[in-house]
């Protein structure tokens, strides 16, 4: 039924109707709030039963934290006035009112600095008095708290992406946070391990359903990008491009390839730029490393695509819905709902989903470590926490 649907032979009222009513009542579509916090946990309470929790897992928006998205406000740190800095104490409130043995919390390196590190010092504080053990450090010379960074390119993500994860266990759980990193297969790159199995794509065009015509390479097998059943993708979608653009990506690719530089948008000819701003910003026009890892994908590709191009001086263009998903690692078989700007933003937005299973891996050991969660078959929580 699945398939019908990525292959547009039923619509979304016929899919919806073949999904069983109790598992579209376990999604909680709400906001989450002081006001509809109390709502929220009596929905919740109804599905757990008699059951209890024992891990959470989840993070607030990442935009009130990031560096890019504060140097784009005007005010103070870009964070003033800014509802989602706190919203790290809505999630402190399910780990009060569930008390989990154990919390995931996931979030953006600029949560170090922002508020000059006031944030952090007050989730800390917070998840200290909840009675939790975090991975979070006092590094005394400076007296402040440090915590790790991750990168996903470390854990089998072919994309340079930097994220803070706090982890937290129940105090007296002597358990530990171990990420193992992934080692790729030979070769494995952007081009050769997620891009060079896709047809051509020119600027503007659509291909929505895909057979594949090349054999998977071994990246893929390994991350099981392209999933067992299907021999298809969808969602091949490229934006339209002005002439303008095409003429500065093209450069772009160019000085990428031959000199392994990044365009200066201030170098550029007068007659190519539309943008006042030239003190700032000047890597607005990125090429895509076709020969190691991406640079970071973020949201903002809904908005233009200049800062993810396509690494082809022959065919420029920005990458497609599916080229972003796959960088993000996102398997094939999975579809984005809604325009290809709502497309484009949900990928910015997520986690990539190779990395989310190191993190599943990480955290089943330690609950199988602890006393009373014999319950968690081998493969059960793994299973849960990917697609």
């Amino acid at each position: 039924i699945y398939k019908d649907y990525l292959q547009k032979n039923i619509d979304r009222d016929t899919l919806y109707n073949n999904v069983p009513k109790e598992v579209l009542e376990r999604v909680i579509n709400k906001t989450i709030s002081s006001e509809t916090i109390e709502n929220i946990f009596g929905k919740i309470d109804d599905l757990l039963g008699e059951d209890k929790v024992d891990l959470i897992i989840g993070g607030p928006p990442c935009q009130a934290y990031s560096i890019i998205g504060r140097a784009r406000k005007k005010n103070e740190g870009g964070m003033e006035g800014d509802d989602r800095n706190y919203l790290f104490e809505r999630y402190a409130d399910f780990l009060a009112k569930y008390e989990p043995k154990c919390f995931v919390f996931e979030n953006v390196p600029g949560l170090i600095s922002a508020g000059k590190g006031k944030y952090l010092q007050e989730m800390y504080e917070k998840f200290d008095a909840l009675g939790y053990e975090v991975n979070i450090k006092l590094e005394e010379k400076y007296n402040r708290k440090k915590v790790q960074i991750f990168d996903t390119s470390a854990f089998g993500v072919l994309q340079k992406r930097e994220r803070v994860i706090v982890f937290g266990c129940k105090k007296g759980l002597d358990v530990a946070f171990n990420l193992e990193e992934v080692i790729l297969p030979e070769g494995a790159n952007v081009m050769n391990g997620l891009l060079a199995d896709l047809p051509t794509l020119k600027q503007g065009e659509t291909m929505n359903v895909i057979k594949y015509e090349k054999e998977a390479t071994e990246y893929q097998k390994m991350t099981k990008l392209r999933e067992k059943g299907f021999d298809f993708t969808t969602q091949h979608i490229a934006r339209m491009q002005n002439e303008q653009d095409l003429k500065i990506y093209k450069k772009a690719i160019d000085l990428w390839l031959k000199e392994g530089k990044r365009l200066n948008y201030a170098s550029l000819e007068e007659d190519l730029k539309t943008h006042k701003n030239q003190k700032s910003f000047l890597n607005r026009f990125q090429v895509v490393n076709p020969n190691g890892f991406s640079h970071t994908m973020v949201a903002h590709i809904s908005c233009d695509g200049h800062y993810y191009i396509y690494p082809d001086p022959n065919n420029p263009r920005s990458v497609s819905v599916r080229e972003a998903a796959r960088i993000q690692s996102f398997p094939d078989n999975y579809f984005f709902e809604g325009s290809r700007t709502s497309a484009f933003k949900q990928i910015g937005n997520a986690v990539p989903p190779v990395f989310a299973q190191q993190i599943a891996k990480a955290i089943k050991s330690t609950l199988l470590s602890l006393q009373n969660c014999e319950r968690f078959a081998e493969s059960e929580l793994l299973e849960c926490a990917t697609f």
